[in-house]
């Protein structure tokens, strides 16, 4: 029996999606902020609109223009900057989209899309172009995913994005592990989501005995950018998947003004440790239209990985990567 590790905030997931911040007035006032203080525009919403959980607004700093969470979901005139070499389609993931739903770039792993819907908005986000009006797979669709991935013998690895594959309900999710379950060459199941550190009331003890119903492996990929966004709750509730044997990896982002020095990213791999994650990968910026203002030059990067490394043990020292278009895997930066 799975231990229960009771969450803080006794309002379900459901009712933290259904009431997400989607207005950036309300916000800044929350956070007792004035609109002349920030970089703020209204314009880029029509095209990327707000999406904020309030639990983590409430990690926000009171007062601070320059909260290293909010600078990851307010909407910036900076967006409508034309910066050279940054496009709709970084990664040139649309020639890799066989069909509704799936993407398959790498060997023997596929990617699907239960859906298109995340619980936050982060303005890096490389798929914030991404055409999801045609990747909703239908009932027939899905069934053509999984044959897809049943008729080829060197997938052994399913993972699940989007959107964020932890915005489906639970019923939807146990039908998807139980047609993978069924394929025989699939050993692991691989989720890439935000919800354990967004709303971490998603981690119910119904999903954990999910991951522990299956003769898969679980992995699942957070995605966190700075230690601030890991209080009490997100602990509890990764404690709650180790308990139900998911192993537990941390992907960030190297961003402008959030994260771009080494004390910032090795109190983040010392709180994720304390939280039983392992940091695994800290991405450049994917050059995606909107987000030039967070770049950090290749140079920096490798400076602030040197001395990462010399404060760290190795096992807390993320790898450094940039994933291009063309390659048939993410390319370390040594």
């Amino acid at each position: 029996m799975i231990k229960t590790i009771p969450l803080q905030n006794q309002n379900s997931w459901q009712d933290c999606l259904a009431d997400l911040i989607t207005d950036p007035k309300e916000l800044l006032k929350i956070l007792n902020l004035k609109p002349e203080q920030l970089d703020l525009s209204m314009d880029v919403l029509r095209e990327f609109p707000l999406r904020l959980p309030r639990s983590f607004a409430n990690r926000m700093q009171q007062g601070n223009p320059r909260d290293p969470l909010l600078l990851q979901v307010l909407p910036q005139q900076q967006e409508l900057v034309d910066y050279p070499g940054f496009v709709s389609d970084p990664l040139a993931e649309q020639q890799f989209n066989p069909m509704p739903g799936i993407l398959h770039k790498y060997a023997g792993r596929v990617l699907l899309m239960p859906t298109t819907s995340c619980a936050i908005h982060c303005r890096y986000c490389f798929r914030r172009h991404f055409p999801y009006t045609e990747n909703r797979p239908d009932k027939k669709q899905w069934l053509d995913s999984l044959q897809y991935i049943r008729a080829d013998s060197s997938l052994t690895e399913v993972i699940l994005s989007g959107g964020d594959p932890l915005a489906i309900s639970d019923k939807h999710l146990e039908w998807l592990l139980e047609h993978l379950a069924a394929i025989p060459h699939i050993q692991r199941v691989r989720i890439h989501t935000r919800f354990p550190v967004v709303i971490p009331q998603r981690i119910t003890q119904q999903l954990c005995d999910l991951f522990t119903r299956y003769r898969l492996r679980f992995v699942m990929v957070l995605h966190t950018n700075h230690a601030q966004e890991l209080d009490d709750e997100v602990k509890a509730a990764c404690k709650r998947l180790k308990e139900a044997n998911v192993d537990l990896f941390n992907q960030s982002v190297l961003l402008k003004s959030i994260n771009d020095n080494a004390e910032t990213l090795a109190d983040l791999s010392e709180r994720l440790f304390t939280c039983g994650v392992i940091p695994y990968y800290l991405h450049m910026l994917d050059k995606v239209k909107g987000s030039g203002h967070f770049e950090v030059s290749m140079q920096a990067a490798r400076s602030i990985m040197t001395k990462l490394r010399a404060e760290l043990p190795g096992y807390l020292v993320p790898t450094l990567v940039k994933e291009e278009a063309a390659s048939a895997n993410k390319t370390p930066i040594l």
